[in-house]
């Protein structure tokens, strides 16, 4: 009887244990959308997939607001404790980020949707920024509390340029592209100097190292777009996000064997990023081996996103996740 009390209180305080890493979840939706659309655009089909996957995202960033919004008013105390966790309060930008992958889904349907949420989502994430960047100076961390969910604050930056440019001059995009590229070489040397020389990380946290693949991706999509080609700079970033691909995928026995948390929405984002990545790359090089890569990665970015998506849907009717720690 004991157990089934505390069973019952924990079902019933489910939200005071909502993570505000839920809006990974909207960030890997997102990204897949657009990946549809760009593949749908480029190679002139007529499908409408991505379409689908942009509602679906509004839907799931809704569910996910209101729901943490209601956690805000009913359990303030542990929202506070998120925003003052070392790893946690990281995952408060992934909010931000969705507005502006949101934004870019949303540019070719509605143009004036998209500006709004451009606007919000970047200057939400520029003060979250400030924030967390104000935080790490002040503040003493350990080396081995650096996780590469660091990189979302920060480096989350290079994204604003993509929808960025066809709103607001140039210089600005330009300027939130520097900050994310010069603090995505710092964070890498750090992050990748506590993987490799401290203990290893967390299980839980074994997914944020596909995170290694979002920054050189995304730093790509948003450089091209702002330089009108593809030259040898953007080939760099390019080439970067591929090799990241290749070494993460040749560790399947460092995942597979990992239980579900909601963190594996880590997996996701990156590889849409890289997935847009290439198929920008072959819309403008039209090298067969590029568009190749664009499918296979489609395909791949599809599944990880479904078989994440299903086990979140699992884990949540089967009292897995939104519990204490």
């Amino acid at each position: 009887m004991e157990k089934q009390a505390i069973e019952e209180t924990v079902l019933k305080n489910k939200l005071q244990y909502f993570p505000i890493s839920f809006f990974a979840s909207v960030m890997g939706i997102s990204g897949l959308a657009v990946a549809f659309e760009r593949y749908e655009q480029v190679f002139k089909l007529s499908g409408r997939i991505g379409l689908i996957l942009l509602i679906a995202v509004y839907l799931a960033c809704i569910l996910v607001a209101i729901t943490y919004s209601f956690k805000i008013i009913r359990y303030f105390p542990a929202v506070v404790s998120e925003i003052n966790h070392p790893l946690k309060a990281n995952f408060f930008p992934a909010f931000s980020i969705s507005l502006l992958l949101l934004s870019t889904g949303t540019i070719n349907y509605q143009e004036k949707l998209a500006f709004g949420l451009w606007v919000i989502g970047t200057v939400v994430h520029f003060i979250l920024t400030i924030v967390i960047i104000s935080r790490w100076i002040t503040q003493k961390y350990q080396i081995l509390q650096v996780n590469p969910a660091w990189f979302i604050p920060v480096v989350g930056n290079i994204i604003i340029p993509i929808a960025g440019i066809k709103f607001v001059n140039i210089e600005i995009c330009w300027f939130f592209f520097s900050i994310g590229l010069f603090f995505w070489v710092i964070l890498f040397a750090l992050i990748f100097y506590r993987v490799v020389f401290h203990d290893p990380l967390p299980k839980q946290l074994f997914s944020t190292l596909f995170i290694f693949i979002a920054p050189p991706s995304v730093a790509f999509m948003a450089y091209v777009k702002m330089a009108g080609h593809m030259d040898s700079f953007a080939r760099i970033l390019l080439y970067i996000a591929w090799f990241f691909v290749i070494l993460l995928l040749s560790l399947p026995g460092y995942f597979f064997k990992l239980d579900f948390v909601v963190t594996w929405w880590a997996y996701t984002f990156p590889l849409c990023a890289v997935t847009i990545a290439s198929i920008t790359a072959f819309d403008l090089l039209k090298v067969p081996l590029f568009g190749g890569i664009a499918i296979g990665l489609l395909i791949l970015t599809t599944l990880v996103v479904v078989t994440v998506f299903s086990k979140t849907i699992y884990a949540l009717f089967h009292n897995q996740i939104c519990v204490p720690e």
